[in-house]
């Protein structure tokens, strides 16, 4: 499996983003072949934080892509800081 990781800061409004990324982005993540899970987290301060996990890289890569677009088109005003991005093979994991 794999996982991509963003963390965005400066998050002007985390409900209404919150809101965008369920209905919107979510659906998108699903779409990725190999999908496996998608969590938005409300971090407080400002800061949210996103995982998406993938069977195999290519998914994960893909997910990164889609969110970029998606913020750039979508949560602009909102998440107006660019996202530190670390993604990766999960190496450890429990369920």
């Amino acid at each position: 499996m794999y996982a991509a990781v963003r963390r965005y800061e400066g998050v002007t409004d985390p409900g209404e983003a919150a809101r965008r990324v369920n209905e919107g982005f979510v659906p998108l993540m699903r779409q990725i072949p190999g999908f496996v899970a998608y969590y938005w987290i409300d971090a407080g301060n400002g800061v949210m934080v996103s995982t998406s996990i993938f069977r195999d890289q290519a998914g994960a890569e893909q997910s990164v892509s889609k969110a970029a677009d998606f913020v750039r088109d979508n949560l602009a005003t909102l998440l107006p800081n660019r996202p530190q991005v670390s993604a990766g093979e999960v190496v450890a994991s429990a369920s």
